[in-house]
């Protein structure tokens, strides 16, 4: 459904009336390519060589004085005397960066035996997040952690962040750590899943369409898997794709065995995207309701991840990515049992990624949509729909595409540093942490 408000708000009587108003403005989110260059600050002493990296952005060096993308490396912060450098650097240029420009500042892990290193390299994160609310004009905020050593893994990272595919993802902090094997660029940086496997669970429409179609068109060999009932559509998405549809109830017995028996070659990319709502007030829910949304958000997850990981049906440098939720972070009035099932789905990132890295080679992430514009949000209540576009530093709902693009971020080869994390695609709403 179209945002009528945005586009109203993009008119000259939008303009002056929402400004009179007090009213959000949104600006239309650039998802094609940034305009301008690049710009590389630097707080406090550092030790990191990112000219090799940023040179691989596609952004050039800014010589407008309009940038595109910031970089402040904040890495030597370590008291509050060089957190002031922060300020400093940013105060002057946070202004000038264009609409849809991307802020990225790189922090350090705090140190456990320096309180001083930990404070400051903590406020960082206030810092960000804070920014990221008041920078408007759709323009995004992040902050990533990053060693000395591990600068080459954060390449990935760097490039999502500073393109147009993160256009709807904005207050976040990411932990790149060390690379589970060397960072190699692909063979094409245009077609990095080249000759790898992936199967997207719930694929047939919304979300999990956009994923699968964002995945093919990196060069992944995409499964289209949904239940029975949606198999026509299934098998048509992914005859366009050039893929392979496989028609499965995902919470049936035995599901990770079959995926598993129909993928002799195994998997490189696992997305778990298949979910179900069955809102109701806990006073009002009866059990079937409960149960039925954490067998299919929850329990069918855990069951086949750990069926398809026991069989090695996830070969070594592969990746698995669930779907969270800003209601399993925040919660959510009316959805106790959704919100249990997304919050579940965290619980299980933080504790099989570093497992399944030392143990299978496999990286373990999670996104957690927001608000985005499907089929499903269309037919909320037209106060809820507004509030839920609004609520976010973005002021409007996200697209099925920003979620896909994340998602083949952190399936992409050279994202083996990334583990463990939950990225938030939500324009960084208002709610939850």
């Amino acid at each position: 459904m179209a945002d009528r408000y945005r586009s109203f708000t993009g008119t000259a009587p939008g303009r002056f009336l929402t400004r009179r108003l007090g009213l959000p403005q949104p600006a239309a989110l650039e998802r094609r390519a940034l305009s301008g260059g690049l710009l590389h600050l630097t707080a406090g002493p550092s030790g990191l060589d990112l000219a090799p990296v940023l040179a691989r952005t596609g952004l050039g060096p800014d010589d407008a004085g309009r940038p595109a993308a910031v970089v402040l490396d904040a890495t030597g912060v370590r008291d509050v005397d060089t957190l002031a450098e922060v300020h400093a650097a940013l105060h002057p240029v946070v202004r000038s960066v264009a609409t849809s420009g991307r802020v990225v500042v790189l922090g350090a892990p705090l140190d456990p035996t320096d309180h001083h290193q930990a404070a400051v390299q903590q406020a960082l994160e206030g810092f960000t997040r804070s920014l990221g609310k008041e920078i408007g004009r759709g323009r995004t905020v992040n902050l990533v952690r990053v060693t000395d050593a591990d600068v080459l893994a954060a390449e990935s990272t760097l490039r999502f962040l500073l393109s147009p595919a993160s256009a709807y993802v904005s207050g976040q902090v990411i932990e790149v750590g060390a690379a589970d094997v060397p960072v190699t660029a692909p063979d094409d940086q245009d077609l990095p899943l080249a000759g790898r496997t992936a199967l997207v669970t719930g694929a047939a429409r919304g979300i999990g369409a956009a994923v699968a179609e964002t995945l093919a068109g990196r060069g992944a060999r995409v499964v289209v898997l949904d239940v029975p009932g949606a198999e026509e559509e299934a098998r048509g998405l992914a005859e366009c794709l050039g893929g392979s549809a496989l028609a499965l109830d995902i919470t049936a017995a035995g599901a990770g065995e079959r995926i598993a028996a129909a993928l002799p070659g195994g998997l490189d990319v696992l997305v778990h995207n298949a979910g179900i709502t069955r809102d109701r007030r806990l006073v009002n829910m009866p059990a079937d309701r409960w149960s039925s949304v954490l067998d299919v958000n929850l329990a069918s997850v855990l069951r086949t991840t750990d069926a398809l990981l026991a069989a090695g049906a996830v070969n070594r440098g592969g990746r698995i990515v669930a779907t969270a939720s800003i209601a399993g972070l925040a919660g959510n009035a009316g959805q106790t049992n959704y919100s249990a099932s997304k919050a579940g789905i965290v619980g299980l990132v933080r504790s099989l990624a570093p497992r399944a890295r030392a143990e299978h080679g496999v990286t373990v992430n999670a996104v957690a949509p927001g608000f985005i514009e499907t089929k499903m949000t269309a037919a909320v209540p037209l106060l809820i729909r507004e509030a839920g576009r609004r609520m976010n530093s973005l002021a409007q709902g996200g697209l099925p595409v920003d979620v896909a693009e994340t998602t083949a971020w952190l399936a992409h080869p050279a994202s083996g540093a990334v583990n463990g994390q939950v990225v938030r695609v939500c324009g960084q709403s208002l709610l939850g942490a």
